[in-house]
């Protein structure tokens, strides 16, 4: 090791239980081995987004042919994650934890990334949960209530989700450079939980975000095959799911699958983030890339179809499991009529995603499961997945890249409505995430960072294109500034001054810079202490 290991950030409670100088020489290992390769890796990003720029459109790799008409296979899914039906995502703090476990759901998505804030106590406490809930002992007193495991259920199967690789992470430092917060978050749950977890026939298991090329997956499998090393664990231990959230991931779905193949699970359709990808990589492509109302791009818009039935063909062509994307719905007892009609539309979204060969979706809420696991069951009966479901002869696995970048035949139009409802949740979810809340409930709603991106990204985006709402209006950066300023004079009666001022000059620095900030999390995670 050669690296130098410095903690930079404030003592967290039990944070001596994580941070012991046997993880940190881990983690140290790991950013000697791998830091370098990932930076290279984001200057790649920039070439090909510039190439994109300049072209207008992305394409299926053509030195990569030989893949995607190779004959291989995803290795064998071990028995705990070989039915995932229902998949309940959220963040780590320890009352989350529980009820996540207690859900019913088949997986927990364990969320360290877009649900989370990279507050320190967070990063850290949220490694603590994980090692208590990987040992089924954990608990909790809060408002005079009291939360535990229940003996009655069976406990969601853990897989965690460690921040992207553009994240990094000033708490630690290594060598004097800021530590890859992907690489502090896999690698500090699996140094603490992988033999447990292994014991226990339920991991380790990882779900990997904003991949943007399969070189990238190609680095998280030789993250695996090192810490598999490291630590004495059989080569092939690791399971990864992947998250198809960025556009160019969806051209390389089965070179992301081949480069895990060792270590893969199964493939992830990320709604929110996907279309803030779509509108980042072609912001500058004119007006066949400006999307309508968020949210009127539904699943079943040509676009969105193409990727996600390219994601299920793909998936099981090579044995992998197709997840589906997030019921973020909240139910509200004090509003039966729109918690009906919300219910109705999670209903059909899952009958849709289990009717077209998905193996299991995700919902937000524990009063989401039993929806999402009725309507898998009634297409899976009694059967954990649907992999045979390959459908080799009457499907068409070539969809075209003219289809996945179809976005000028999405139905709807910019509305003033659509304008003053991203500018409000954007400015409501940052408000959160910057005093230390990843996951905020919002309009009966449960939102993520993916949130705040497609809302400003979508508001950038219209003011580059001079886009006209309904009212006849040109959306203009002073029509933008004009709707911060009324929706910050609503707000607040809500929201703190102390947070709801960053939060609305955050919205417009990254709303209506002349640049497109890469992701708002960067400059949010400047102005967090």
């Amino acid at each position: 090791m050669s690296s130098e290991v410095q903690v930079l950030g404030d003592p967290v409670e039990r944070g001596d239980e994580i941070l012991t100088p046997e993880a940190l020489a881990f983690l140290a290992g790991l950013h000697d081995a791998f830091a370098g390769r990932r930076d290279e890796l984001l200057q790649a990003r920039g070439k090909r987004r510039e190439e994109a720029r300049t072209t207008g459109k992305l394409d299926f790799l053509p030195e990569t042919k030989e893949i995607r008409e190779g004959d291989w296979q995803v290795a064998e899914a071990p028995a705990a994650l070989r039915d995932r039906r229902v998949e309940i995502t959220g963040p780590t703090d320890r009352k989350m934890t529980i009820n996540a476990l207690n859900s019913g759901a088949k997986v927990w998505l364990a969320d360290l990334e877009d649900a989370n804030t990279p507050h320190w106590a967070n990063v850290v406490s949220g490694q603590v949960n994980l090692y208590d809930a990987v040992r089924e002992d954990i608990t909790l007193e809060s408002g005079g209530k009291s939360y535990a495991l229940k003996d009655d259920v069976e406990h969601a199967t853990i897989v965690v989700r460690p921040r992207g690789w553009h994240l990094d992470e000033r708490g630690l430092s290594f060598g004097g450079r800021q530590a890859v917060g992907a690489l502090i978050d896999f690698g500090l749950h699996f140094f603490h939980n992988a033999k447990e977890s292994l014991s226990r026939g339920k991991g380790p298991y990882y779900y990997l975000p904003k991949m943007e090329s399969h070189l990238e997956a190609r680095l998280w499998n030789d993250v695996f095959t090192h810490a598999e090393k490291t630590l004495g664990i059989e080569h092939g231990t690791v399971r990864a799911t992947v998250l198809i959230e960025t556009i160019p991931a969806a051209f390389e779905m089965e070179e992301i699958l081949y480069e895990l193949r060792e270590h893969a699970s199964g493939l992830n359709a990320g709604r929110w983030d996907y279309l803030f990808s779509v509108i980042k990589y072609f912001r500058d492509a004119g007006e066949k890339f400006v999307l309508p109302d968020r949210n009127s791009v539904t699943m079943t818009a040509p676009f969105m179809r193409a990727y996600t039935e390219l994601l299920v063909r793909t998936c099981h062509k090579r044995g992998a499991f197709a997840i589906g994307g997030m019921a973020a719905f909240i139910p509200n007892r004090n509003d039966p009529d729109v918690t009906k009609a919300a219910l109705d539309k999670v209903r059909a979204d899952k009958s849709r995603e289990a009717g077209d060969g998905f193996d299991g979706s995700w919902v937000a809420h524990p009063g989401m499961v039993g929806i999402c696991r009725e309507e898998f069951d009634k297409v899976l009966g009694d059967q954990p997945n649907q992999l045979e479901r390959r459908r080799d002869e009457d499907w068409d696995l070539s969809a075209t890249a003219e289809q996945l970048l179809d976005v000028a035949s999405t139905p709807g139009g910019a509305t003033a409505a659509g304008l003053r409802a991203a500018v409000d949740v954007g400015i409501r979810y940052i408000a959160s995430w910057l005093s230390g809340n990843g996951a905020a409930a919002i309009h009966n709603l449960m939102e993520d960072a993916a949130t705040a991106e497609i809302s400003r990204s979508q508001v950038w985006q219209w003011v580059k294109n001079g886009t006209t709402l309904d009212t006849g209006d040109v959306v203009t950066s002073e029509l933008v500034r004009g709707v911060l300023a009324e929706v910050r004079g609503e707000l607040a009666a809500e929201i703190k001054p102390e947070q709801l001022e960053p939060a609305v000059e955050l919205f417009e620095q990254v709303a209506l810079a002349d640049g497109f900030p890469d992701f708002l999390t960067l400059p949010a995670y400047e102005r967090i202490k």
